[in-house]
């Protein structure tokens, strides 16, 4: 065997370790009070006249689960917290829904064992839903996890799009999509309004974003990559798929996705690389490119959400990440994007 000397091996070592450190592993600035089961999906409600007051919803995924609230501090608002849900799995919040005569934000929470969705005014989490909105009636595969709010900017009509899990789900039509309507009562029902949406049948669906402005829905098929789709059921030729992307480069799960839109730039998709602890970040502008990857602290993440507004203690932007350790992390956005490796 051949003995290399002491100089000659440190030297190699100094050579080798730019490969193994030009990714910076960015650390989150506030770890939220940790949840009782497990953490799952998280959304970002910012107060309309106080943005020190917004808030913070993530779910607690059990059988027994809950929709927790935390404050900007990471501090959970024990008052606030929704419990009893059976197995919560994913939450976003509709902005602008006609409501008794009024226009409000509402949240959206999947209880997936009861095949359902649940709906809490905000931000005093009142119940507007009569008990809750069934989905996927009728159909086999019924255990919904992932939840998408799309306003419709031309009639401010508010949609929910819905994703679940199950091995009888069908390959076409794995999607579904509901109007919120109010039913006179200032109670909300969902009203059928699609079944669109392909899946590879490797795995799941569960995460799901929409870009508003652009009228995009992003689907992540977990091992197989993002599918993207129009957001509006009356388009023409809705029901088909606008792109696939992300198809390779992924350690295995495609998972939580957001979308960040900045003036006069293009608008960027986040999606969580689950098991390389990893966000990677596409260009949106006309077809959809991997332009980089970040390293973060979260641990295995299902779900995300961003914020590209500025608030207290987050100048660049707000980007929550669930982490298995029963926590939320908070990162500052600019941080992130100035910590990303371009893509080869």
């Amino acid at each position: 065997m051949r003995v290399r000397s002491p100089l000659l091996s440190l030297v190699m070592m100094l050579v080798a370790i730019p490969a193994f450190t030009a990714e910076r592993v960015v650390q989150p600035r506030i770890v939220t009070e940790p949840v009782r089961h497990d953490t799952d999906d998280p959304a970002i409600w910012i107060h309309p006249d106080d943005p020190a007051q917004s808030l913070i919803l993530g779910t607690d995924k059990d059988a027994d689960g809950a929709l927790y609230v935390f404050g900007l501090d990471g501090r959970i608002r024990s008052t606030l917290v929704v419990r009893g849900l059976a197995r919560p799995n994913n939450v976003d919040i509709a902005r602008g829904v006609s409501l008794a005569g009024r226009r409000v934000d509402v949240a959206l929470v999947t209880e997936r064992f009861a095949h359902r969705l649940r709906a809490y005014r905000l931000p005093d989490f009142a119940p507007v839903d009569s008990g809750g909105i069934p989905v996927f009636v009728g159909e086999r595969a019924r255990d919904v996890m992932g939840v998408a709010a799309y306003t419709r900017a031309s009639d401010g009509a508010a949609f929910a799009i819905v994703s679940r899990s199950d091995r009888f789900a069908p390959r076409d039509g794995y999607l579904h999509q509901y109007r919120l309507v109010d039913d006179g009562t200032g109670t909300l029902r969902g009203v059928f309004s699609r079944a669109f949406g392909q899946w590879s049948g490797r795995k799941e669906i569960e995460a799901l974003s929409v870009d508003a402005v652009a009228g995009h829905v992003f689907a992540s098929d977990e091992t197989f990559g993002i599918r993207q789709y129009l957001a509006d059921p009356s388009a023409e030729d809705a029901d088909d798929e606008v792109a696939q992307f992300g198809l390779t480069g992924f350690a295995r799960d495609h998972e939580g996705s957001a979308v960040m839109r900045r003036p006069g730039k293009p608008s960027l998709l986040f999606v969580s690389d689950q098991q390389a602890g990893a966000l990677r970040v596409f260009s949106l502008e006309t077809t959809s490119r991997l332009i980089g990857r970040i390293r973060y602290a979260a641990l295995e993440t299902d779900g995300i959400d961003l914020t590209a507004q500025p608030l207290p203690g987050f100048p660049g932007g707000l980007l929550v990440a669930m982490s298995t350790d029963r926590t939320f992390h908070y990162y500052d956005l600019g941080e992130l994007l100035a910590a990303m490796v371009p893509a080869e």
